[in-house]
This record gives C-alpha cells, sequence and structure tokens, in this order.
C-alpha cells in the first residue's frame, strides 16, 4: 500500500484527467478544421496525453531529487501530492526506479504516438522530445541564473502540450501557433503562483525563481503582465474559434481577474495558494469549451 500511494504521489495522480482533456482540447479543434474524428484516435490521443504528461513529472522529481531533500515547507507539495509526500527523497521510491519508470512512460506514449500517420506522428515525437528537453534545461538553469530564462523558455513544454494534441490529427498552421500564443503567457502565470507558493522551499534550495529575483510584489506584476498577455492572446485566438469557447474563455478571464486582484492586494504565499486552484479550473473551462465547441 505505501508502494502505491508514493507512485500516485510522483505522478500526481489525482490530477491525472486534466492532461488527457488539455491534450485533446487540441485533437478536438483539429477535428473540427480537419475532419477524421473517431473515438479510437480521440483514445489514443488521451493515453498519449496521460502517459507523456505523466513522464514529465517524473522527470521533475529525478533532476530535483536531491535539492528536494532540503524542503522546509510542505504547501505545495501537500496541493500537487495526494499522500503529501516528495516520494524520492523520503526513500519511498529510488531514483533508480524513478528514471525506470520515467523511461516505460516515454518508451509506452511514443509506441502510441508511431502509431499516428505520418507526418502527425513526426511532429509529436519532435514536441515530445523537446519538451522533455525544455523541463531539463528548467529544472538545471533555475539553480543559477540573474534573470528568469529557466521560467521564460522552461514553460514552452507545457505551452506546446495542446498544441502536439492539435498536429496528432491537424498540419502546423495558423490555430495552432494562436494556441501556443494564447496558452504560453497562462502557463508563465500560473508558474509564478507555483513559485510565490514554494519560495521558502526554493530559498532553501538555492534557486533562482521569479519571486527570489523580483519579490513577491514584482512577482505579482509578473503574473499581471502574463496574464494581460494571454488576454490578448485569447482575444486573437477567440477569433478562430466558435461561439462556445467565448462563452467558456469569458468565465475563465474572469477567475483570473480574480487571481490577480487577490495577488495584488495580498502577494503572500497562502495568498498564492488559495488561487492556484483558479487556475487549474480555468485550464479545464478552456480546455472544455473547445471541445465542445468543435463538436456544436
Amino acid at each position: 500500500m505505501e508502494s502505491i500511494k508514493a507512485y500516485a504521489d510522483l505522478l500526481r495522480l489525482h490530477f491525472f484527467f486534466a492532461w488527457p482533456t488539455l491534450f485533446c482540447s487540441g485533437l478536438f479543434l483539429s477535428f473540427s478544421i480537419y475532419g477524421g474524428f473517431s473515438w479510437l484516435t480521440v483514445a489514443r490521443a488521451a493515453l498519449i496525453g496521460l502517459l507523456g504528461f505523466e513522464a514529465g513529472f517524473v522527470l521533475n522529481d529525478y533532476v530535483d531529487r536531491e535539492l528536494d531533500k532540503r524542503d522546509v515547507e510542505p504547501k505545495l507539495t501537500e496541493y500537487w501530492r495526494l499522500f503529501k509526500e516528495r516520494p524520492i527523497p523520503s526513500g519511498l521510491i529510488s531514483p533508480r526506479n524513478a528514471l525506470a519508470l520515467f523511461v516505460l512512460l516515454v518508451v509506452s506514449s511514443s509506441a502510441l504516438i508511431l502509431t499516428l500517420p505520418y507526418p502527425h506522428s513526426l511532429y509529436v515525437l519532435a514536441i515530445m522530445g523537446y519538451s522533455y528537453c525544455a523541463e531539463y534545461f528548467y529544472q538545471v538553469k533555475k539553480r543559477n541564473q540573474s534573470f528568469p530564462l529557466a521560467q521564460l523558455l522552461g514553460r514552452t513544454d507545457f505551452s506546446l502540450f495542446p498544441v502536439a494534441g492539435y498536429l496528432s490529427n491537424g498540419s502546423p498552421d495558423l490555430i495552432a501557433l494562436l494556441y501556443f500564443v494564447f496558452f504560453y503567457p497562462f502557463a508563465e502565470a500560473h508558474l509564478g503562483a507555483n513559485d510565490m507558493i514554494d519560495i521558502a522551499n526554493d530559498q532553501a534550495r538555492g534557486l533562482k525563481t521569479v519571486p527570489i529575483l523580483y519579490g513577491m510584489k514584482g512577482t505579482s506584476y509578473w503574473i499581471l503582465l502574463f496574464t494581460v498577455l494571454h488576454y490578448v492572446g485569447g482575444g486573437l485566438f477567440l477569433t478562430k474559434l466558435g461561439m462556445m469557447p467565448l462563452v467558456g474563455f469569458a468565465i475563465g478571464f474572469l477567475l483570473l481577474a480574480i487571481v490577480n486582484y487577490t495577488l495584488l492586494k495580498r502577494n503572500s504565499p497562502e495568498a498564492a495558494l488559495k488561487v492556484l486552484p483558479l487556475f487549474h479550473l480555468t485550464m479545464l473551462i478552456y480546455s472544455g469549451s473547445i471541445i465542445l465547441g468543435s463538436l456544436f
């Protein structure tokens, strides 16, 4: 039982439904433009999204396994992990087993990707390979930087995730670019909130995150900046979408306005933790509205 709990925490398993939903939002959008809908394709894409994203979680923990031993504040760990443990530093999962799981997840998702028709398989494989490199760069670069390059380049992996779903059936085009332009600032704002919550641990680890480089107030403005860019990107993206996504995007924009008001008023780890679920709810609303808009 302890082993099961440990792997559930390593994989952040209680969020499992979010990643296939985000990935499939891109896929369903491609159906509305290129056709080719089938439930088999949806099931395959959902598995690719799930296994590929979970591999990223394992890579994250594996690369930071020594630094995570310095944690002094459990707030973010308790949010992201159902049983509230970092299983590699705590010794519940060995680094060797974590690395083996990462390889297994990558091989499994790659095998599924290769069943996609060419050149879609090539597009998705290229994004997957780039994303793991970007994740590794992010984990390592934030240990020694005077400008948040790790955050700016590292979050391109998350931003490309729904684009990979789109390219599972569609082609590189303006829609794919607009999805990236829309989602990248959201990913940056989300990361800023995560880092606000985790500032005590990042100080203990010696990391150079945005709150450490620019302070908590500066991070609130960082999040506001990327929220505004996200609104602009959302407006551009909506010109290519129907009425259903418009409603979902309006709700998401409102939730992010609440996030920013809260963080500008109280730029603290507690305030950031309070609004973090609003980021995830917004992401699900965006994804769901894109999927529904592509169906109706």
